[in-house]
């Protein structure tokens, strides 16, 4: 009789995940565009990486991208808490772990060979991850329905507060994602295990 092997990411998670990253690209593609049509600082994105093609077809995929990115979250964080998988995965996780991790990745003498724990740094990445994604829902929400949210508008310094926070927000997990992206290339078998779940 042969043994069931279970996966290190179970397929809810591998699902989830998948559509996330399809919702984020699409989010932070038209939200440029949108940016472009109203810039706050002083740059424009480069036309090529956006997505839209005008400021009215950049809205429309920003607001289908954000339903299945919020939809999604919820069940993602809706199974990793019914689970036990956040409790399990992510904590406890303290400063003196992920500075000592940061270093030993530094050094180079990080290890990975087990894919199914993650380390302190990723930990601390993947929570962050979690909280800015709240913060764009919750600023986006301002951004979308401004009268109907007055306290979160307040909270976020008026619609222009909100639209900075929203920019700073993605621009964090745009760069949590080139981060991530860097890490898959040095380590590939990560990418198998997010694709088959082994």
């Amino acid at each position: 009789m042969t043994e069931r092997v279970l996966p290190i990411h179970p397929l809810w998670l591998r699902a989830t995940h998948w559509l996330n990253a399809v919702a984020v690209a699409i989010l932070a593609m038209s939200g440029w565009r949108i940016y472009d049509a109203a810039p706050f600082f002083g740059f424009r994105i480069a036309r090529a990486v956006t997505l839209g093609g005008w400021l009215g077809g950049a809205i429309q995929w920003h607001f289908a991208a954000m339903w299945l990115l919020a939809a999604n979250g919820l069940l993602y964080l809706g199974l990793n808490l019914a689970s036990g998988r956040l409790r399990e995965k992510f904590l406890p996780l303290s400063p003196r772990a992920v500075v000592a991790d940061l270093a030993a990745a530094l050094r180079g003498r990080l290890s990975h060979a087990d894919p199914s724990r993650y380390n302190a740094v990723q930990r601390a990445a993947y929570l962050f991850v979690m909280l800015d994604t709240a913060l764009l829902v919750l600023s986006g929400l301002v951004l979308w329905k401004s009268v109907q949210f007055p306290l979160l508008r307040a909270l976020l310094d008026g619609y222009e507060g909100a639209r900075r926070v929203h920019f700073l927000a993605m621009a964090a997990l745009v760069a949590f994602l080139a981060v991530h992206l860097t890490m898959v290339a040095l380590v590939p078998r990560s990418l198998s295990t997010m694709i088959r779940g082994r």
